[in-house]
């Protein structure tokens, strides 16, 4: 791998961190966990090193993986996707010839929609994406698989619907009762489900706790555990509620969160992600199927007015 120490693209924030969550077993948590700002992680076994996620930017992905190879002389054998959003993947290409895992339509929306940055949506100055390739799951599944390395053993599940995603999968170490989430758990930030499910992000917070995990690695956010769930369930119950009383009144998403107040939920970062969550709740309201393709480019534009005019913040 290449070792590569850039400097943060915006110095205020804190560095990335790694965190041993359990035994061989470690967290990389970047600061502030914001607009495509994620954490990984990765599992030390004795047949190489099974990582979970890579990184929205060249810079940040090397900096990943320099991390890694800080720790541990094992070979990165294994990657693994917990959905398909840039944030998550972009970095995958630094990675070959390690195996890239997936979720069947993780792979097809990578493959679909390829390299993404939203340019002109996110951040003042624009994000230094660098030199970005599209690498999508060269191995796939449709509901599990097992990932072993020696004898740590990685179980990898579909959410069973959509959620944040159509292609959210979760990656469960049983033995360390350790979960690493994806985006299915922000901590801290407001969570977002524009392009998956509100109904669905709440099944998915039930099949979350049935892990019984003592830790979470969450996309966004510190390290936490099972507690979160039940800040990010009454975050969708609002959500629906407020989408509820839209429909029935014919409210546009923009006018209605415009009307909303966010309570206890304004202090999450991100809060204009409401108008995105807002979109797909009053589709779902409406009798929408969830997780079906509805006006990105429309909920993107009103979350950009109700942010007023500006780009979104996005320190990545």
């Amino acid at each position: 791998m290449s070792s590569h120490h850039g400097h943060d693209h915006h110095d205020d924030l804190d560095p990335p961190r790694v965190e041993e969550v359990a035994d061989k077993v470690f967290a990389y948590v970047q600061p502030d966990g914001t607009w495509w700002i994620n954490n990984t992680g990765f599992i030390i076994g004795d047949e190489g090193v099974v990582a979970i996620d890579t990184c929205a930017t060249e810079r940040r992905t090397r900096r990943f993986l320099d991390n890694v190879t800080a720790i541990t002389s094992e070979p990165l054998r294994v990657v693994v996707n917990t959905h398909h959003h840039g944030d998550h993947t972009h970095g995958n290409y630094l990675t070959h010839p390690a195996a890239i895992i997936g979720h069947d339509r993780c792979r097809e929306e990578m493959i679909a929609g390829g390299i993404h940055t939203y340019e002109g949506i996110f951040g003042d100055p624009t994000p230094d994406w660098g030199d970005l390739e599209l690498a999508p799951p060269m191995l796939t599944f449709s509901d599990h698989m097992h990932v072993h390395t020696g004898e740590m053993g990685i179980e990898l599940h579909y959410i069973g619907g959509p959620a944040h995603t159509t292609n959210d999968i979760v990656a469960w170490l049983p033995e360390q009762r350790a979960l690493f989430s994806g985006d299915l758990v922000f901590n801290g930030g407001t969570p977002f489900v524009l392009m998956g499910s509100v109904s669905g992000a709440l099944t998915a917070i039930e099949r979350l706790r049935t892990f019984d995990a003592e830790v979470i690695v969450p996309g966004h956010g510190p390290v936490c555990d099972l507690g979160v769930l039940d800040r990010l369930a009454d975050y969708y119950r609002f959500v629906q509620e407020v989408a509820a009383d839209a429909h029935r009144s014919g409210v546009a998403p923009l006018d209605a969160a415009r009307e909303t107040d966010l309570g206890d939920f304004a202090e999450l970062t991100d809060a204009e992600r409401i108008v995105g969550n807002l979109h797909r709740a009053i589709f779902e309201a409406g009798g929408g199927e969830p997780g079906a393709r509805i006006d990105l480019a429309a909920a993107i534009g009103d979350m950009i007015t109700f942010n007023g005019g500006r780009p979104l913040r996005c320190l990545a």
